[in-house]
């Protein structure tokens, strides 16, 4: 199993970074293959609407030329995906969003006038980062946000919230790397609670 993880946090070595990274090396514990690409590093810029990726007989791809090229490979390759986010403004991060709006060049969903039968549905995972120490503080956004991941025909696992990140960083919460180790495992052995 291949299992990718996105940083959409511009802050390279947050605490969101550091949660992926464990959720990472808990699949890699389940013998996953895992990667991870940080959007500090990458220059991904925004969709143009310009259509040009499900323009003519066959999909062309995304017509700009910039790092999503690489992260378009990976995503073909894994079979599951961890999407890490920092809350800002009550959602996710623009890095996040920018990601998102750009997958438009390769998703082509049930509801899409582009529709194909190899749609996604590749497993996800998205985990959000807060300040605020309430976990249900933005459940309406995380609730969703998990729904549209769902109408893109991903297989959303969970809704992963690490709340309170204000009174100090996550690798120093006492028990969280075992935590986040367990939902790596869980996303290869597939026990995730209904």
């Amino acid at each position: 199993m291949k299992i990718i993880g996105f940083i959409t946090s511009p802050r390279k070595e947050g605490n969101t970074a550091w949660i992926i990274n464990q959720i990472l090396e808990g699949a890699q514990e389940q013998d996953a293959e895992t990667q991870s690409w940080s959007f500090s590093d990458l220059d991904i810029k925004p969709c143009r609407g310009c259509l040009g990726c499900h323009k003519g007989d066959s999909d062309r791809g995304c017509l700009i030329n910039d790092d999503m090229q690489q992260l378009y490979d990976a995503l073909a390759h894994a079979d599951a995906l961890v999407l890490g986010s920092p809350v800002y403004m009550g959602q996710m991060s623009a890095q996040a969003k920018i990601f998102t709006d750009r997958l438009f060049a390769h998703i082509s969903p049930r509801f899409s006038p582009h529709f194909k039968e190899n749609a996604v549905k590749k497993k996800l995972l998205l985990v959000f980062t807060q300040g605020n120490p309430d976990a249900g503080f933005f459940q309406e956004y995380f609730d969703y946000t998990k729904k549209m991941f769902q109408l893109l025909e991903f297989d959303v696992k969970e809704v992963l919230v690490v709340a309170g990140m204000r009174d100090g960083p996550a690798h120093e919460r006492k028990g969280l790397h075992t935590v986040l180790k367990d939902v790596g495992s869980s996303l290869v052995s597939e026990r995730f609670p209904e």
